[in-house]
């Protein structure tokens, strides 16, 4: 029924009608309406938050009550060192396992991977032998995946600073003797890492170019620019003769004397042997995605380490900090509008076996990758990232990094990214493969040695490395590509 002059006024949940002809009959008889039940009280809708608000959330979460420092405490204390195949190894995956089921991602599990199983055996003796025998013991290691000696090799040495030399030597000149490798790092260089890529092919390949030419053995100078007593495993091509590094200090040595005198020999004893093949796992967690479940952002480090330490830098660091990028987000109230990944690799040092199935998983299920983010340089204070991508993804997430700023992380530049994400560019071409950057000036001095321990580690650079990923992954989780 239609009123065209009547007026509605509503007071205190009473109505009453009042029209032009009789309003105080209608007042008198008019009562008031029961009032309504009160609506059941709403549920608090959570306001949004600007994207530096977030980030500082993430960092406060982080340096006040994070948890990747007392993670690595525990990894590399009561674990040690895990070189893929070794029960350490099996023991680092159950650790990994149930700290991300503690963290209480939406899904943890593992990945079945076969990895090599490299044993170093006893500790190796190097000891240069000048006239008369006498002899003057140095710190020597095997590298990785070396045959061993069989006992005692005794030969004459000759040094070279290159893989060049070595092929062009006359095969007279090096046939019986060992093959000195003394190219030192390139110290004018601003960032280690490009001074390490300019010195290693000589310890992955010294081995196989030298017993091309009859030599009995490879010795490789450490790939450090440090000075001290401490020799840097690492992997080396397999080879028909055993390969061995020299601590810098020894290397320097060896060639004093080798100046004073050629016809000095060296003496190695090395019993490292490889195993079979062992099973052993990537272990995975994630947290699903609120609105596009299939893309994925992967985040990870290396869970295997060398032998001689606790892998505690290399890369412990790397394992704690992607555990602690995805519980960073989810404490911190964040529900990512991508699903994030973390991943524990395995068998990064001696085969990267575990990146090389994450990858072929990844391609044989079909899945999206929007970017991967790989921290496997050191935990020490946060600079910013590297990426390979095209230039507009390049572009883009340098129009991000302002966000980054306040907290001293916002360097983007084209660069590697990590050796076990790489395997995912051939198999599913994310938009963006980014690693995590970080003062690197000390890392090489550490890097494959007995160094590598707990205490080399400082708390707040590692736990500003972890808050730092989990900033880029609420932005590209939010924002894309």
């Amino acid at each position: 029924m239609h009123f065209p002059f009547q007026k509605f006024l509503v007071c205190a949940g009473t109505v009453l009608a009042l029209t032009s002809s009789a309003a105080s009959a209608q007042r008198r008889k008019a009562k008031p309406a029961a009032k309504p039940a009160p609506a059941a009280a709403a549920a608090p809708v959570p306001a949004p938050v600007s994207d530096s608000v977030a980030l500082r959330r993430i960092f406060d979460e982080a340096l006040l009550r994070g948890e990747s420092y007392e993670n690595l405490r525990y990894l590399t204390g009561n674990i040690g060192a895990r070189l893929s195949g070794s029960p350490q190894a099996q023991l680092a995956v159950e650790w990994g396992k149930t700290t991300m089921e503690k963290a209480k991602f939406d899904r943890v599990y593992l990945q079945e991977v076969m990895v090599p199983h490299w044993v170093r055996g006893s500790k190796e003796r190097g000891e240069i032998v000048g006239n008369k025998d006498k002899g003057i013991k140095v710190p020597i290691c095997a590298l990785g995946g070396s045959i061993g000696t069989g006992g005692k090799l005794k030969a004459g040495v000759v040094e070279v600073h290159s893989l060049d030399e070595v092929r062009n030597l006359p095969e007279a000149a090096v046939k019986g003797k060992f093959v000195f490798y003394n190219r030192p790092f390139n110290d004018a260089l601003i960032e280690p890492g490009a001074a390490y890529g300019g010195a290693v092919d000589q310890r992955a390949l010294g081995a196989v170019e030298a017993a091309k030419k009859g030599a009995v053995g490879a010795l490789v100078r450490s790939m450090t620019s440090a000075r001290d007593d401490f020799p840097h495993t690492g992997t080396m091509r397999p080879a028909t003769i055993p390969g061995a590094a020299l601590s810098t200090n020894a290397a320097d040595k060896l060639s004093q004397l080798l100046k004073a005198n050629a016809d000095l020999q060296f003496e190695l004893e090395m019993e490292c042997i490889a195993l079979p093949d062992e099973k052993s796992y990537n272990v995975v967690g994630e947290i699903k995605g609120s609105k596009y479940p299939d893309e994925v952002i992967t985040v990870g480090g290396h869970l295997d380490s060398w032998d001689l330490a606790q892998g505690a830098h290399d890369d412990g660091t790397g394992c704690v900090q992607s555990i602690e990028a995805l519980r960073l987000l989810r404490v911190a109230g964040f529900k990512p509008e991508r699903t994030i990944r973390a991943v524990l690799f395995m068998n990064e040092e001696n085969g990267t076996r575990g990146g090389n199935e994450y990858a072929r998983l990844a391609a044989a299920n079909k899945e999206i990758h929007l970017a991967a983010i790989e921290s496997d340089g050191g935990g020490f204070t946060p600079r910013g990232f590297t990426v390979e991508g095209d230039a507009a993804t390049v572009a883009k997430l340098a129009k991000l990094a302002p966000l980054l700023a306040p907290y001293h992380a916002a360097e983007v530049t084209a660069g590697h990214s990590g050796t076990d994400i790489e395997p995912l560019q051939e198999a599913v071409h994310p938009k963006a493969l980014i690693g995590y950057k970080c003062d690197s000036q000390r890392y090489f001095d550490i890097h494959h040695t007995a160094a590598d321990t707990f205490d080399k580690v400082n708390r707040r650079e590692l736990e500003l490395g972890g808050a730092s990923m989990a900033s880029l992954i609420y932005l590209l989780s939010k924002y894309g590509l």
